[in-house]
Parts: C-alpha cells; sequence; structure tokens
C-alpha cells in the first residue's frame, strides 16, 4: 500500500498564506537541516530531502499551487481532479500559447498578466540579501566579518551540467534541439520556450543524483566581508558573485549586505558626530578642573572652566567617526551634568550652609533673571 502523501505545506513548516520569500526561506533551511550529505548515517534523510523538493517546486510556483490549493495531490495526478477531469492544465495556458514568449515582440501575455522570464535572466543566480549587526565601534573605524549564508551553489559532483559524471548530454526530443517550440491556435503560429530543456536544446542522458539534475545544490557558505570605516546605518554593500549560482553555466548573483547598527550605551550618533552625557561633581562645576571624557577609542582629557553649569556642552575636536568618504572626521560633544550631593554628614551640611550664607543672591544671575521675568505669577 503506497504512503499517503504530506500535505506540502505541512512538509515545509508554512502557512497556507504564506509569501514566496517565506516558502523560500522555509525550504533553504530545511534543506540544510536534511541533506544527504549532513545525514549520512540518517538512512530517511535522503527520503525527507525529496520530500522537501517536491513541496518547494509545486509552492514556489504559483500556477502549481494555486491547483495545489484547489485540488490537493491529485491535481497532479493522471486522471486526477485538474481542469477537464484530467491531468492538470494551466488555466493560463491557452494565453500563453497565443500570446506568451518568442512571439509578438516578448509577449503579451507577460506584459499584462505578469509572468515567464527571458532565457538568458534564467540563466544568471539569483541575489541575496543578509542583514548585519555591528557595533558603533566597528562602524567608525572599520571591520572584517565573516557570515555564514545557505544559498544555491554549483553542484560539485556535475559541476553544473545537470548530468551524471560521464553521462552525456543528448538532442532534447521534445525540441529537437531548437530550444523552442511551436504551438499553433488557427492562423497563428508561436514559438515558446521549450519546458523540458527550459530552451537549452540539450537533456541530461542521466540526471545528476545529487542535484537532481538541477546543476545547484544548497551549501552553507562563508563570505568574508570588508565593513568600510564611517559606514552607516542601513548601508548596503555588494559582495559581486556571492549570491546563487546561475544554471547552465550562467553568471551568479551577487550578495548585498544590510548594515545595521546596535544601540551604544553611551554615545549616539548623527552623522559623523558623537554626543554623549558626562556627569561632573558639584564642586568641579563651581569651582573648575579637568575631567575624563569617554572616546572610542578610549579617554580624553577636557578642562572645566568654573562655574561650568549643568547641561552645557563642551566640543571636543576630532573625536567622532571618520568620514565613510575619507572628508575627515566628526566631532564629539560632551554636555556636562552637574551631580549635585544626594547625601550629607554633619560637616559638609554646616560648610555648605556657611557657603550659602556667603554666597547670598550674589552667585546665582540665572536664578535672579528668572524671578524678574516670572515676578507677575507670584503677585
Amino acid at each position: 500500500m503506497a504512503t499517503e502523501k504530506r500535505d506540502y505545506y505541512e512538509v515545509l513548516g508554512v502557512e497556507r498564506s504564506a509569501t514566496d520569500e517565506e516558502v523560500k526561506r522555509a525550504y533553504r533551511k530545511l534543506a540544510v537541516k536534511f541533506h544527504p550529505d549532513k545525514n549520512p548515517d540518517d538512512l530517511h534523510s535522503e527520503e525527507k530531502f525529496k520530500e522537501l523538493g517536491e513541496a518547494y517546486d509545486v509552492l514556489i510556483d504559483p500556477n502549481k499551487r494555486a491547483a495545489y490549493d484547489r485540488f490537493g495531490h491529485t491535481a497532479f495526478a493522471p486522471g486526477g481532479a485538474g481542469f477537464g477531469g484530467g491531468v492538470f492544465h494551466d488555466p493560463f495556458e491557452i494565453f500563453r500559447e497565443v500570446f506568451g514568449g518568442g512571439g509578438f515582440g516578448g509577449g503579451i501575455f507577460e506584459t499584462f498578466f505578469g509572468g515567464g522570464e527571458r532565457a538568458e535572466d534564467r540563466r544568471r543566480g539569483s541575489d541575496l540579501r543578509y542583514d548585519m549587526q555591528i557595533k558603533l565601534e566597528e562602524a567608525a573605524s572599520g571591520a572584517e566579518k565573516e557570515i555564514e549564508i545557505a544559498k544555491l551553489d554549483t553542484c560539485d559532483k556535475c559541476k553544473g551540467s545537470g548530468a551524471e559524471p560521464g553521462s552525456r548530454t543528448i538532442t532534447c526530443s521534445t525540441c529537437g534541439g531548437r530550444g523552442q517550440v511551436i504551438s499553433s491556435r488557427g492562423f497563428f503560429h508561436v514559438s515558446q520556450t521549450c519546458p523540458r530543456c527550459r530552451g537549452a536544446g540539450e537533456v541530461a542522458e542521466k540526471p545528476c543524483q545529487k542535484c537532481r539534475g538541477e546543476g545547484r545544490v544548497e551549501n552553507l557558505s562563508r563570505v568574508k566581508l570588508k565593513i568600510p570605516a564611517g559606514i552607516r546605518e542601513g548601508s548596503r554593500l555588494r559582495s559581486l558573485g556571492n549570491g546563487e549560482a546561475g544554471t547552465r553555466g550562467g553568471p551568479p548573483g551577487d550578495l548585498y549586505v544590510v548594515i545595521h547598527i546596535k544601540e551604544h550605551k553611551i554615545f549616539q550618533r548623527e552623522g559623523d558626530d558623537l554626543y554623549c552625557e558626562v556627569p561632573i561633581p558639584f564642586s568641579v562645576a563651581t569651582l573648575g578642573g579637568e575631567i575624563d571624557v569617554p572616546t572610542l577609542e578610549g579617554r580624553a582629557h577636557l578642562k572645566v572652566p568654573s562655574g561650568t553649569q549643568s547641561g552645557q556642552i563642551f566640543k571636543l575636536r576630532g573625536k567622532g567617526v571618520t568620514n565613510v568618504n575619507g572628508r575627515g572626521r566628526g566631532d564629539l560633544f560632551a554636555r556636562l551634568i552637574v551631580e549635585v550631593p544626594s547625601r550629607l554628614n554633619a560637616q559638609q551640611r554646616r560648610k555648605l550652609e556657611e557657603f550659602a550664607e556667603l554666597c547670598g543672591d550674589e552667585n546665582t544671575p540665572l536664578r535672579r533673571s528668572f524671578f524678574e521675568r516670572a515676578k507677575e505669577f507670584f503677585k
């Protein structure tokens, strides 16, 4: 008795409303997990890997997915519940045959229904995106990073040909080696890409067992990146050729790394400038002195003039972030916060009271100015 097929959505672990991108991510993650090469002792890994591939092939294709959502597995079985009572037929096939690629300047169907790709576009591998978090220190001074991504690489067994080593390629019997098939509807004769060889004109006599004739396999790849000094939030780095491998010898896609900078516990960044708050003792603010201010490289010394008020900002030139285009370096702005003692012993309190009596109102110009402006509210 044949084993009943599992639901394709269950196989990939996605909801029925999953987007194409969610389907791709789920497949890539599980394909790496169950790849036979990574599970040599698991007798069921190859079966699971094939099941994943079958589910992905259906759910990533809009027409196959629509048929599956309506008829389930019977949509692809001979005599199943597809259109017309037989195997599933694409409801838009008539449009493809009459208006599709190859005829009428590239395909009216593609223009109106958004389907299809040019053969040369299919040969290039897909571009990939990777979101990377780095520290502010790394963004400021630059860094070298190595990331690990799951992507489709050229099959090392068949070298991308899709054929078993030693197996030859033969002329496609469907198109006779032309890569195109011609269909007729009345007086229309429309040329289309061959569905069997996908325009190559040749097929493998014996498909590669490792990649199932695709010429590409899922691998975990390590990519080294150089982060330039001064890079900003949201910047994109392009790594040429580190996207997915192309098909039938086509060029690989590119990898785009989007930079996200972690929030720093001390500094805030605005452009190439840095901002921070530095608490100072009441005595230093009053008498003046020298304090240490943190920078991304360590510490810097700042002379505080006597009578410094809380909230006053001092600039440390050149202590900010290097400009990513090499246009100098930003500054560090330190906002001094005068810290008032929260506890006083008896002697400190007595001395402070004496100090207050000696000062009177002469040394509080801001306070006197404020009450002068606010006196009408105290009537």
